[in-house]
């Protein structure tokens, strides 16, 4: 089931740390993550985290293929994770499905080790490079409450806020 996707400004669950996960291979668990893997390709994106449909939940999907037809899904989902490593850099224009229609360039690493819980509860580690490095961190920020605008200049993120406060005032903004 696709679900609705919060927008910042909205909703304070965006900038909440998100709870554990305690009880894992539950049927409620496993429909959240296939709503959030609906949800993530129907809005285009390549991650989407737990408290972007309103669920204080500290799990996340990413794919970086972005469920494109002619590619192979590469589904991931993280559990209760952290990023235990970190080593270059990279800065790369982002979104966020959360503040649609804003991309801004962010610094972040180039390589990202996580450790994560699967459905089952079971950790695991897993190294990211490039892309799947900047979506684990972003979506990893979106479990502690920061958006990618954190990541931005305050005179940047200050402007976007003004210009998103005006849409909200003409109705565009839900």
């Amino acid at each position: 089931m696709v679900r609705k996707v919060v927008r910042y400004l909205n909703n304070p669950i965006l900038e909440q740390v998100a709870e554990p996960v305690t009880e894992f291979d539950t049927p409620e668990l496993h429909q959240l993550i296939e709503d959030m893997f609906e949800t993530m390709y129907k809005s285009h994106g390549v991650g989407l985290a737990a408290p972007q449909i309103a669920v204080s939940k500290r799990v996340t999907v990413i794919d970086t293929t972005g469920g494109e037809e002619d590619e192979e899904p590469e589904q991931l989902v993280l559990i209760n994770p952290q990023v235990i490593a970190k080593d270059g850099k990279q800065t790369g224009e982002e979104g966020c499905l959360s503040i649609p229609g804003f991309r801004e360039p962010v610094r972040r690493a180039k390589v990202a080790t996580v450790r994560a819980q699967d459905v089952k509860g079971d950790w695991f580690e897993i190294t990211g490079e490039d892309l799947l490095a900047r979506a684990m961190q972003h979506e990893i920020d979106h479990l502690n409450g920061i958006l990618f605008l954190s990541h931005l200049s305050a005179l940047k993120r200050d402007l976007i806020k003004r210009k998103i406060r005006k849409l909200q005032k003409a109705g565009e903004w839900e």
